[in-house]
Parts: C-alpha cells; structure tokens; sequence
C-alpha cells in the first residue's frame, strides 16, 4: 500500500514574508533529445556526475523540510532518467505540488498516465511559435509537431496543461498565433520569458530581442490576457504568466502580473535566494535556477546540506541584503530603483556582466523614447561554451529612426 500523502497547501501571502524556498526548479539530468540552438544550459550530453536515486530522494525530502510547496522538473530533459517516476513520488510525499517541464519530443500519453500515476501534477510543454519558427529555434524538424502531441497527451493523461515559450526575435511578432494555439490543445496557462544570451542562445546574438521591442511585446501580451479574460464571464480561464525578465512598471502591470496566493500588482524585485531555489544535476546549488553557475554557485549538496547552503551560501542569499546602491547606469536613476533593483538578475548579468541594470523594460524604454532615444545591444565578448555561461555585450543608446 502506498503512504497517505500529505495534502498539497496552495500558496498564501504569508509564504513571501521571510526567505523560504517556497518554489524550486530542479534540474534532474542535462541530458536532452533535442539539439536547441538557444539553450541556455546547453543540454546534451549527461552531466559527468549527475545525482544519483538516493541522493536525489535526500534533496527531495529537504526541500520538504525547507518548505517548498511547488517544484519544477527540467532538464535537459526529465523523462530521460530512469529514476524519474521514483524521484516524483518522493517529492509528492514531502507534500509538494510536483510539475514539470518538457520539449515533448518522446512525451507520450503512457508516459503521462505514468508520471500522473507517480504524483506529477502538472506538464508544461515549451511552444517557440508556429512550426518555422519553433522548428528552427530547436534545431530539430518534427519538434513542434511532438510538443502539441505532448499536450494533447498530458490533457489526457489528466493532468494540467501550460505552456512556456521563449520570446526572441524571430517570434515577437507571432505572440497571438502562438496563444491561440496552444489555448487550442489545451493551456490552461502561458508563461513567457525573453531568450536571455546565455549557453547557445549567447553564441546567436541576432536572435536576442533589442531593448526596446519589449513595449510591443508587453503591449500584445497585455491584449492577450485582455481578451482572454473577456471570455470568460467568470473571469479569466487562461493566464499570461509573466517570466521575471519580462517587466516592468509599464501600465499593464495589474494585467499581467495580479497572481492568487501570491504578491501582486507589480514586479516586487528578483526572488533568487527569497522564495527561489534552483538545483543544478550535479547537486550544485544556486538561488535561481536560471542565473549563471560560474558567478553564482553557492556549494553543493554532495558536501553541505540542502538547509545550510540556503540558510548560509552568500551566493544563495545574495538577495536578501542588497540596497539602492547596487542598480546602475539608467536604472541607478530610476523612479522605481529602490523596489526594482535593476530587474532581473540573471538577464542583467547575462547580458552585461553583472547585476543592476536590465535594459529589457517597458519604464525605461517609454522614457527614452519620450526623448527620442532607444537602446540595442552589440557583443563585445563571445562565451567560452560550458553549460550556463554567457559573453558579454554593452548598451549603445541613439536616437530612434
């Protein structure tokens, strides 16, 4: 007979009162089926000394100690371990809600009864745009094709259906498209995020989306949710999920950031080491899962436990004691410097080589557009090509054709 599992609590606001890893995502294996050409962690091959089951089950079960209510699974790509369906089980009896991310290639509906059967709770399948665009952004013909075919099977597998998608250059303009279809197989939800130039996606800098197209993606995504919500007369059935690199201050921050069980109403600053915890396969551990590892490793679970390196790695931490001093450049002048602290921290350190100043936002773009002026990015340094890494680009401010 399997153990009672502990129910699943939903979040309150009290959950974002003291640093608590309330939310994690863990990374299981960095093996993956698809060659992704904007991959920031450059997925492939298997990491050299991935955790192995028990020590995959210990993290699962101090993450329930901690407090973690929600986890994501990510790869490279989940299903690829073995051990998965004993990985999920484990995590669901700490009493979490247990998800998980995919590209969908080999998702198929008896792997989806399998791991709904094991706990999981929820799937999310990354769609890049329509078919050209998807295909070519994966480096794999078919792709998009196998991710509808995941979401049709976790619909009816019974479990949860979102979709996450990456926004770049080559698919801003296909944002309505793109809703429509996956609001079509089953997305309950869509969480979109900017590519950020990191791993692969730093080797194409064309594909990076300029500073100031993010008030047109902002403005369709706002349009998006506003239509979705006219519906249903009840209120809105499919969620525009704001990623934290895609912001901020803009006027449609009620729109699309106002969340259940959660803070709401504006972007309330970066989450790394507060609410958020990443875990990378090899045990390494950061406050974020996105952040890059080099600048941001905080330790390893091989050699300190999961409580202490969140409790006392400054690298895990480092956002809890950070002031008005840290933002720079336009966003050291900012209106909304002291509650923003420059944005997204891994977008920033991506794109400029530290933290504090994240051109990719609807205030500051409106602002220099009042003036005449925009931003773009030019690369000055190219990555060196390991798994999270990043080069090095600078702002070049002019005047707007």
């Amino acid at each position: 007979m399997e153990p009672t599992k502990p129910p699943v609590r939903a979040l309150r606001p009290e959950d974002f009162e003291v640093p608590r890893p309330v939310y994690a995502v863990w990374e299981l294996t960095l093996r993956c089926d698809q060659p992704c050409e904007h991959c920031g962690s450059r997925a492939g091959p298997t990491r050299a000394r991935e955790l192995s089951t028990a020590e995959a089950v210990e993290v699962a079960s101090a993450l329930g100690r901690l407090g973690c209510r929600e986890i994501v699974l990510i790869g490279g790509e989940a299903y690829l371990r073995p051990d998965l369906h004993e990985i999920v089980r484990a995590l669901a009896a700490s009493g979490m809600r247990v998800t998980m991310q995919t590209g969908g290639r080999a998702m198929t509906e008896e792997r989806a009864r399998a791991l709904r059967k094991a706990g999981l709770s929820a799937l999310g399948v990354s769609i890049d745009g329509p078919a050209i665009i998807h295909d070519r952004l994966r480096g794999n013909l078919g792709s998009h094709t196998a991710a509808l075919r995941a979401m049709d099977a976790a619909k009816v597998a019974g479990l949860a259906v979102s979709a996450n998608t990456q926004i770049n250059r080559l698919n801003h303009e296909r944002l309505p498209e793109t809703a429509a279809e996956i609001r079509a197989h089953g997305a309950i939800s869509w969480q979109v995020q900017l590519t950020v130039p990191m791993g692969r996606a730093a080797d194409r800098p064309e594909w990076i989306l300029e500073p100031y197209q993010i008030v047109g993606v902002i403005d369709a995504l706002a349009q998006i949710q506003l239509d979705a919500a006219k519906e249903a007369p009840s209120g809105p059935v499919f969620n525009v999920v704001l990623g934290n690199n895609v912001g901020y201050f803009g006027p449609h921050e009620q729109i699309l950031r106002s969340r259940p069980g959660g803070p709401d109403g504006h972007w309330q600053g970066c989450r790394a080491g507060l609410q958020v915890i990443g875990i990378e396969s090899d045990g390494t551990v950061k406050g974020c899962p996105s952040l890059p590892t080099k600048p941001y490793a905080g330790g390893n679970v091989r050699d300190l436990s999961l409580s202490v390196l969140w409790e006392r790695s400054p690298e895990v931490g480092f956002a809890r004691d950070r002031t008005s001093s840290e933002p720079w450049g336009h966003c050291k002048t900012c209106y909304y410097a002291e509650e923003c602290l420059g944005g997204c921290s891994w977008t920033a350190h991506a794109t400029l080589g530290r933290r504090g100043n994240n051109p990719f936002c609807y205030h500051r773009a409106t602002e220099l557009r009042k003036k005449g002026l925009r931003e773009r990015l030019t690369r000055k340094l190219a990555p060196p090509g390991d798994p999270y890494d990043l080069g090095l680009f600078e702002i070049v401010e002019e005047p707007v054709e």
